[in-house]
Formats: C-alpha cells, sequence, structure tokens
C-alpha cells in the first residue's frame, strides 16, 4: 500500500514538474512573437513604375517599413498618416520606379505651372520650330541634350540663293518637351512633334529667337555620357571655327577667324 502511494505522488511530481516547464518554455516564444509583432517605421513608396508626368493616384502609392533611421526627404507615416490621400492628384516632376521612396521635391501642384515648376532657378523655356529632319528623326525625346545648328542661306550678289552656313550656336541644351509630351513613351518609341521646348539662360533666350527670325534651326541629339559638359554658346564676335559652305551642290569648309585676329 505504502509503495502505490509512493508511486502516485511520484507520477503526480513528474506531471507537475512536465506542466511547469511546457508554461515557462512558452514564455520566451511569446516574448519573440511580441517583438516580431512590433510596428516598424514606414515610409510612402511608389507602388509601381511612375513616368514623368503622370497624375499621382492612392493605388500609384503604398507604405513600406523601413529598418533604421529615415531620411528627412522621405515621407514616413508616423509624421504624415494622411499622405496618400493628400498627395493624389500630384504630378510626378520626374520618373519612379517601382519601391523607390516618393519624394515631395519631386512633385508639382497639377496645373497651368506644371512646366515652370519643372525648371531650375534662373533658367527659362523656348520653344523652336522643328520637324522630323531637324530632330534626329524624330528621336529627340523630352530630358534628352542637343546641340543647337543655326542654319541660313545667303543670296549671292544676283538675289538668288547662293550660300548656306550652318554652324553651332548652343550645346548641350536640354530638352523639356516634344510638343505637350514631356516624357518618352512606354514603350520608348520617339515623339515626332512640331515644336520643342528648351531650357536655356536668359542670354541664350535671345541668341535662339535671333537664330529662329534669320535662319532655321535644327537639333543635334548628344551621347548621354557628354551631358555633364558645361553648355558652351558660340559668340559671332569672338568665335573661331569651322563653316561648312553648300554652294552650287558642292561641299566647302571655310575656318572663321575672331575679330582679334584683325579679320
Amino acid at each position: 500500500m505504502i509503495r502505490v502511494i509512493i508511486l502516485l505522488l511520484a507520477l503526480a511530481s513528474g506531471g507537475a514538474a512536465s506542466w511547469l516547464a511546457l508554461g515557462s518554455s512558452d514564455e520566451p516564444t511569446v516574448a519573440a512573437a511580441e517583438v516580431q509583432k512590433a510596428p516598424a517605421h514606414e515610409v510612402l513608396i511608389a507602388a509601381s513604375e511612375l513616368a514623368r508626368g503622370s497624375v499621382l493616384e492612392e493605388a500609384h502609392m503604398r507604405w513600406q517599413p523601413w529598418e533604421g533611421d529615415i531620411p528627412p526627404v522621405f515621407i514616413s507615416r508616423g509624421s504624415r498618416p494622411d499622405a496618400i490621400a493628400a498627395l493624389k492628384g500630384m504630378l510626378a516632376q520626374s520618373r519612379f520606379v517601382a519601391g523607390e521612396p516618393i519624394r515631395e521635391d519631386k512633385l508639382a501642384q497639377r496645373g497651368a505651372g506644371f512646366l515652370s515648376s519643372m525648371l531650375p532657378s534662373g533658367k527659362r523655356a523656348i520653344a523652336v520650330r522643328v520637324t522630323a529632319e531637324s530632330t534626329a528623326g524624330g528621336f529627340i525625346l523630352p530630358n534628352d541634350h542637343v546641340d543647337v545648328i543655326h542654319t541660313v542661306a545667303r543670296p549671292d550678289s544676283s538675289g538668288k540663293e547662293g550660300k548656306v552656313l550652318s554652324r553651332a550656336i548652343l550645346s548641350n541644351i536640354r530638352v523639356l518637351a516634344v510638343d505637350q509630351t514631356v516624357s518618352e513613351g512606354a514603350d520608348g518609341t520617339s515623339v515626332v512633334g512640331k515644336t520643342a521646348t528648351l531650357e536655356a539662360d536668359p542670354e541664350q533666350i535671345a541668341i535662339i529667337a535671333a537664330a529662329e527670325a534669320s535662319g532655321t534651326v535644327s537639333l543635334a541629339l548628344r551621347a548621354v555620357a557628354d551631358n555633364h559638359e558645361a553648355p558652351v554658346v558660340e559668340h559671332e564676335g569672338n568665335r573661331r571655327g569651322v563653316v561648312r559652305i553648300v554652294s552650287g551642290g558642292r561641299l566647302s569648309t571655310v575656318e572663321v577667324p575672331s575679330r582679334s585676329d584683325g579679320s
């Protein structure tokens, strides 16, 4: 009888010990789960790719967890929980890739001032008449950089068209838009228009306007690798270069000296 009582006590003690062990082992698991479920910082990102000039919709934006410090230019959910509704309807000034944090300095209010908001301080926008032939076959797109070529026909002594002079008057000029298109198509196809809007300094505006009034203007597409070069203005009074002359179907080149050479 005593042996039976001892056996029952042993079994009861073992069960109690097992129950206590299981209970204590659950505590770290629950604590770890609570740590994982702790809310993380979130930033506003583009839910899909956005082309330049796109109108933001709520479906284009979503919150994304963010580890570490959030840069001040990013939009955090903690500081602006209503950002998705507040930014709806704004225009993207530049292209966003899917998953890229949305920055308010890359957005503009929708309206007539969209192009002016794209201009850096001190810059101006001017439109020039173009054709497919004068825009590298129509493959010049918004945000490309070009050289501006001025071509003018000089009559001969009899008053008939004689020499045709062509020279580069501006270099490394950014194209803002072709007609009213401010971004390339989704498939990257060319944009053929009747006007191209160029970004220029105030003093370059007069040069372009004078060139259009006295002849024709063509745009030469530059390589992307050359876009970092500083823009160059060819002045009539201090320019030395080569002018190509077409006369009677013949092409010849003439070096143009500067006025300081006494020419």
